[in-house]
């Protein structure tokens, strides 16, 4: 385990001279959990699939660094819960929306991030990053599985290959083929038409990947385009995403060692910070139902009536665009 050092030791008498916290991330498809100690060191981390926001996998996370680091959970000062799962999340102290905890880890795991996308197995994020490392602003896709590890889902059924194969396909295309449709369930349909007219499946397999960078390239439009930029969530596993992305943003997309638990490893140094009283650290949580008012944008380019852009049941855009530079206020620099 690598160990870092992210922040500022404070060294408050009030606490003993080590203690240690738990940042917990259940996500559409994946459990992740971390502890760090009072220095801010990663203790431990560990990723868990067990099925959709999985009550299971987020006990076997949990379970599995407290056993890697030799403790108990009387050993846990405070946890913090994140995630689409997040009020799951058993013994959880407090909660924090992912964009807040994705933000925080990887300012954490990359110093001087400006930009940080996220892409997990349901959402897709951009988020811009001050130089504190707090979310200045960000646009998120998350009424629409296109792009996210879903997607990719879909696509490597519809090609008939293993879902690592299907990003090492994408490397070995060439010719840019048109798809149209960035809506998961037709984008099958439009795969299989594709290889019934006899395309090579690297062919499809880079043009879909193009287009989801394109996708992915209108969020960070609507945030602006920064550098340096990270990613994080699963799909950041996905060498061909990484390249074509990189390639429409023309900037280099640092990838981080284990860019899944950059979620938890944020809910872990907010839960030090809170533990500590460093109010200094503490940070806006964008809720964009209970704190803030958002603005909404329109859609994504290269999206069209309902396939991409617009909830067919309440006709929304989903992409929702938050200016943190003019808030005020204590209420609204402590989380929920």
């Amino acid at each position: 385990m690598t160990e870092m050092n992210p922040e500022v030791v404070n060294t408050d008498d009030t606490h003993p001279a080590e203690w240690y916290v738990m940042g917990v991330d259940l996500g559409s498809t994946t459990a992740k959990a971390v502890i760090v100690n009072s220095a801010g060191d990663l203790v431990s981390s560990r990723v868990v699939q067990m099925g959709a926001v999985s009550r299971e996998g987020v006990r076997v996370a949990m379970a599995a660094v407290l056993d890697e680091a030799g403790l108990t959970t009387d050993d846990i000062a405070r946890t913090i819960s994140t995630g689409y799962g997040r009020r799951l999340v058993p013994g959880s102290d407090k909660m924090f929306t992912e964009i807040t905890c994705h933000a925080r880890g990887a300012a954490a795991l990359s110093p001087g991030v400006r930009l940080v996308i996220d892409i997990g197995g349901q959402d897709s994020k951009a988020i811009a990053v001050d130089d504190e490392g707090l979310v200045d602003r960000f646009a998120l896709n998350d009424r629409c599985a296109s792009g996210t590890g879903r997607f990719f889902d879909v696509l490597s059924r519809a090609l008939e290959v293993d879902l690592d194969e299907v990003a090492q396909l994408a490397l070995r295309g060439s010719e840019d083929l048109e798809v149209s449709s960035m809506c998961a369930t037709f984008a099958e349909t439009e795969v299989i038409s594709l290889l019934a007219q006899g395309a090579e499946t690297a062919d499809i397999s880079a043009s879909v990947h193009r287009a989801v960078a394109g996708r992915t390239l209108g969020l960070v439009a609507q945030v602006g385009k920064a550098g340096p930029v990270v990613m994080t969530g699963g799909v950041a596993k996905n060498p061909a995403l990484v390249k074509f992305l990189s390639e429409a943003l023309r900037l280099p997309i640092e990838i981080l060692d284990d860019p899944q638990i950059a979620g938890a490893l944020g809910a872990a140094l907010i839960a030090r910070d809170e533990h500590l009283g460093d109010l200094s650290r503490a940070v806006v949580d964008v809720d964009t139902e209970r704190q803030l008012v958002a603005a909404q944008s329109g859609g994504a380019p290269h999206c069209a009536d309902c396939d991409g852009h617009l909830d067919s049941h309440e006709h929304r855009p989903v992409s929702v665009i938050l200016q943190l530079n003019h808030l005020e206020g204590a209420g609204l620099r402590t989380g929920q």
